[in-house]
């Protein structure tokens, strides 16, 4: 052998355990693995072989283990577009959960791409996902492609959607609720003449925010402007909204139309307003108020600091993940599993873009 070779590691194996201690393979493995069988074992029996197993430095395979015991103790987890600043502390949640629980999570960008999604999707179920977190932050979402899911007994759990089937739980905010809270706080403050940015039209959140928005104008007294209702377009991009809601609002100064607070579909857009507002000088909250939904990290930290309502979007994520570990249960032990759907309470979180309404507006 040339001098600068290097001999191979052989990995210890359960033969070396069992050579090791003086048992068997097949009681070796039983201890190890932890099998129903190892109650039966002597105490003293399983003490020699996990102390020949740590003497020898044996580690199990955990791919190998699955494939006996049907337990990858993987869970999957996929996400829309992780640029959107929504999905960090969802994850964080989720990640958090898992690990207290032991379960590795496998993640995904499927950057709002169906084919790649769904591509991701079969990649899952080929490393045998025990189960699966979807964040559906933003555009898409086509039930079929979950279809085999059910099938194959792999609990899956929806954060930020519901589509109303029978075996696939969700988690998401109350939307309409939140809606209703940010302009009833507006409306509190004295503003009558506002603008709603509604969200984009395929976008599930979009209907229920517009109602709560209706719902509070209405128990007010009050009847919106058609000309200060305006949408953000669609687009693949959760980033979008920034420029959408910078676009928007300069448009409506350039009609002249006058308005003493915004009402924004979410932080990013409303993040776009204000630097509209402050492109033609005005000043916020002093000649306009902005209020966001979402709470994402940049609301707390741009000036002045954003008034918006907050999803907890940790505790959604982590909601999540309990859900699919306790289903991940019940399909171990052959029982049946029921679908829920988990509606979370918003927040109205008070900062330093709002003030009482000032008579003459923008």
């Amino acid at each position: 052998m040339a001098s600068g070779s290097q001999q191979t590691v052989r990995p210890i194996t359960m033969r070396d355990v069992a050579r090791e201690s003086g048992f068997s393979p097949t009681t070796v493995s039983i201890t190890l693995n932890d099998a129903p069988l190892a109650r039966y074992l002597p105490a003293e029996t399983k003490t020699r072989i996990r102390q020949a197993a740590k003497k020898l430095g044996y580690r199990p395979n955990p791919f190998a283990r699955s494939l006996v015991s049907r337990r990858s103790e993987l869970v999957g987890v996929m996400v829309f577009d992780v640029t959107d600043p929504y999905c960090t502390p969802i994850l964080r949640g989720i990640e958090k959960t898992l690990y207290e629980s032991s379960y590795m999570p496998i993640f995904t960008d499927s950057h709002n791409d169906p084919a790649r999604f769904e591509r991701y999707l079969e990649m899952m179920l080929d490393r045998r996902v025990e189960g699966l977190i979807i964040v559906a932050n933003w555009l898409f979402l086509d039930i079929d492609i979950l279809a085999d899911l059910r099938k194959q007994e792999i609990p899956t759990t929806l954060v930020s959607r519901d589509l109303g089937s029978s075996f696939i739980s969700s988690v998401a905010v109350d939307n309409e609720a939140g809606a209703r809270a940010g302009l009833s706080y507006l409306l509190e403050l004295g503003h009558r003449e506002i603008v709603v940015i509604r969200g984009p039209a395929l976008l599930t959140d979009t209907e229920p925010r517009w109602k709560g928005v209706q719902s509070a104008a209405a128990a007010a007294g009050l009847t919106l402007d058609p000309a200060l209702v305006v949408d953000l377009p669609d687009s693949a991009d959760p980033r979008s909204s920034f420029d959408g809601g910078c676009a928007l609002v300069e448009r409506l100064l350039q009609e002249g139309r006058r308005f003493t607070a915004v009402m924004a579909f979410d932080d990013m857009s409303a993040l776009g307003v204000m630097r509209a507002l402050a492109g033609k000088g005005i000043r916020v909250p002093e000649d306009c108020s902005v209020i966001g939904f979402d709470d994402i990290g940049p609301a707390s930290l741009c000036t002045p600091a954003l008034t918006t309502v907050r999803q907890p979007m940790e505790l959604m994520g982590a909601t999540a993940a309990g859900i699919v570990i306790a289903d991940v249960a019940a399909v171990r032990e052959r029982q049946s599993y029921q679908a829920v759907v988990q509606k979370m309470t918003p927040e109205l979180v008070v900062r330093q873009s709002t003030a009482p309404a000032r008579k003459g507006g923008t």
